[in-house]
């Protein structure tokens, strides 16, 4: 992924009003990102507990996503496992979080939404290329190299960022 200024990141948004989009609160030092290690930027709301956002490079220019969590569950197990449906990978129960986000444009202000099971910390990118492990009891072994998963992974997030902008095939 290219690296993103700040109002880069902020003039992405496609679900939320400009002067919502004003107010996230970012993930720290854009310059101290390691952006080739990502096929996205995601991060939780430090301030908001519920809210999360995703930046998703797109043809005509980067697409920001604003992403709404259910209020925290009963404590996760460690023996139940969950999978994340844009990386496939496994974690204990609370690794996994539901999101959803508000469709762009006319459907989102009617109330539309569509949501995903994703990784808790948003760091997809970071578990199919190694650098994080995931502590599930019960992990599944993949035949795909390391650039296979990543490119299942872009192809899962296209999806996802398609459904939100309203574009699915």
């Amino acid at each position: 992924m290219e690296a993103l200024t700040e109002a880069a990141v902020r003039n992405s948004f496609v679900n939320c009003t400009k002067g919502e989009a004003q107010r996230i609160n970012l993930p720290g030092q854009l310059d101290e990102i390691f952006w080739e290690q990502l096929d996205f930027l995601g991060w939780r709301d430090p301030k908001a507990e519920q809210r999360a956002y995703i930046v998703v490079p797109w043809t005509d220019g980067p697409v920001g996503i604003v992403l709404r969590r259910p209020q925290n569950r009963r404590g996760g197990s460690l023996l139940r496992s969950s999978m994340c449906s844009i990386c496939l990978t496994v974690h204990a129960s609370s690794g996994v979080t539901h999101f959803a986000a508000a469709k762009a444009g006319a459907a989102g202000r009617a109330g539309n939404s569509v949501g995903n099971y994703i990784c808790a910390d948003l760091q997809c990118s970071r578990y199919v290329r190694g650098v994080l492990k995931s502590e599930a009891a019960t992990t599944m072994e993949e035949s795909l190299d390391p650039a296979e998963k990543v490119l299942r992974l872009r192809a899962k997030l296209a999806g996802f960022t398609r459904s939100v902008l309203g574009s699915e095939p």
